[in-house]
């Protein structure tokens, strides 16, 4: 029956993408590096067998949804006021220096200049759910102060990224002279309604079904949906940021840990199915021809691990300053985001689309392993 093939297809990918990533794990990587690995495999431009690529980005967008709602519900903006003042103005700076030194290589090497600042943003930006992991495995050697500065760092550059990315989706939006300051203003409507959607109506919401389990996880959900799509059909806002503005509303109110709990597990394997459709973009016949590309990234990268080397002893963050320049030294998922609304716009190439995306992976990896180097105690 053909209409069984697609749901055997997701099946497959899915087991496959679980077996690669405990097999990462074993080798004491990431499991997102198993599963841009599947990706590659399964994706077009790579030999044997090709995935529907239309039906895995469905499950992706649904998983980018769930994922940054959920990255939007853990952050705490109120808990960010005890922190010492140094951090919160060493992470704007070393976004900003990256973005910058990034924009200067990429012009230098042939981008113009939107996918230059698009391209050193993205570099910029580091993974949330590759930090989470780093503090929470068992072969760390952080201490916990260094672990704390990790992710503390870690979430105010998500909430830096909220801000730019809005910023670079109006700069980027298609249309004639005139059509950003309409962009903005329906960027600022949407960020209206889902304060008061997730402020307002989703609590009492779920405050009435708390003791339906199921309804519970079924409202929590679909609000995700609702308010990401909303953003997205409606407003223009990317999905992905559509979801982490909604997460980061809900996450002032008491119910955002339950509703968090409750989506979790969905987050977690509609997100397997997101990084593995990141993994089916990389072309890497693009990036044999261009290999330029790879190489500029991977030493942003660098760059952006020295920053925050600089930055942290700058401003005193108690933490282990080197470990914690590496622990941030790698790309994540919000950079993906940064890089589509650059592939969507067409300022960003699709060579260097692949190249960024192969600097993830290689990124993601050298980070897990590289912050672990440093011996538990050391200075």
């Amino acid at each position: 029956m053909a209409e069984a093939v697609p749901i055997l297809e997701i099946g497959v990918i899915l087991l496959g993408a679980a077996l690669v990533g405990f097999a990462a794990r074993r080798l004491g990587l990431p499991a997102v590096v198993g599963y841009l690995i599947v990706g590659l495999v399964v994706g077009p431009f790579t030999p044997g067998y090709v995935a529907d690529r239309h039906q895995i980005q469905v499950l992706a967008d649904v998983g980018v949804v769930l994922l940054l709602f959920e990255v939007g519900i853990e952050l705490d903006l109120r808990a960010l006021r005890r922190e010492p003042l140094g951090i919160l103005a060493a992470v704007p700076a070393q976004v900003a220096l990256v973005t910058f030194a990034g924009a200067l290589v990429f012009v230098a090497l042939g981008s113009d200049g939107l996918g230059a600042i698009t391209l050193g943003l993205a570099v910029g930006l580091s993974s949330s759910i590759v930090i989470v992991n780093i503090t929470r495995s068992k072969r760390r050697t952080l201490d916990d102060a260094s672990a704390r500065a990790l992710l503390v760092w870690s979430v105010l550059q998500d909430v830096v990224t909220l801000v730019a990315a809005t910023i670079l989706t109006v700069v980027l939006s298609p249309g004639e002279a005139g059509s950003a300051p309409i962009a903005f203003g329906k960027a600022v409507l949407f960020v209206a309604l889902a304060a008061t959607v997730q402020d307002w109506v989703l609590p009492r919401l779920l405050r009435g079904v708390r003791d339906e389990q199921d309804t519970f996880l079924i409202v929590a959900v679909s609000a995700a949906l609702v308010t990401a799509g909303l953003g997205a059909a409606i407003f223009g806002v990317p999905l992905a940021l559509a979801a982490f503005i909604s997460g980061l509303f809900l996450s002032i109110r008491v119910e955002a840990q339950e509703a968090r709990r409750e989506v979790l597990p969905f987050r977690d394997l509609f997100a397997v199915m997101f990084f593995v459709a990141i993994g089916t973009l990389v072309d890497p016949a693009a990036i044999a021809r261009e290999p330029v590309w790879l190489v500029a990234v991977l030493a942003l990268v660098g760059v952006k691990v020295l920053a925050s080397w600089l930055f942290a002893w700058l401003f005193r963050v108690p933490a282990r300053r080197p470990q914690l320049g590496v622990g941030l030294g790698q790309i994540g998922e919000f950079s993906f985001v940064v890089l589509g609304l650059g592939t969507g716009a067409g300022v960003v190439s699709a060579a260097q689309f692949s190249a960024a995306l192969a600097a993830a992976a290689i990124t993601i990896a050298a980070s897990a392993v590289g912050v672990r180097m440093f011996p538990r105690g050391a200075p």
